[in-house]
């Protein structure tokens, strides 16, 4: 069995087109899902400590015990947790991405947006 890992919001809206597009784009049937309110921000700034070290310390699990070699983080419209515009999100996005790299250099990591009609869009990385 092969994992793959997604840093995904909790909103219950961008679960399924999420689960959906990484089995396809990963080719893995299974994904361990990190959820916390906006964890594009979180990640991009690194500013609420005890939430990023839980993100981070789940990520390992996944990467170090699942064997997970793939990571996808999110973002979408509409997130109560990271209320910033869709150009600040991408950016938050891009930043994390990068985080999560050096956290990771082995790892294939993405970004993904998700608009208002729940597409799915792929950010290209900044690096």
């Amino acid at each position: 069995m092969k994992f793959a890992t997604v840093i995904n919001c909790m909103d219950g809206r961008v679960q399924l087109p999420v689960l959906h597009y990484l089995n396809h784009r990963f080719g893995v049937s299974l994904i361990d899902t990190i959820t916390e309110p906006g964890p594009n921000l979180i990640l991009a700034h690194q500013k609420d400590k005890p939430k990023l070290i839980s993100i981070l310390d789940r990520l390992k699990i996944s990467i170090e015990k699942h064997g997970s070699k793939q990571v996808a983080i999110i973002g979408h419209h509409d997130c109560a947790g990271n209320p910033a515009s869709k150009d600040e999100q991408i950016i938050h996005i891009q930043k994390a991405v990068t985080f999560i790299c050096r956290q990771y250099p082995d790892a294939e990591v993405i970004g993904v947006w998700i608009d208002e009609n729940w597409q799915i869009t792929e950010i290209p990385n900044r690096s």
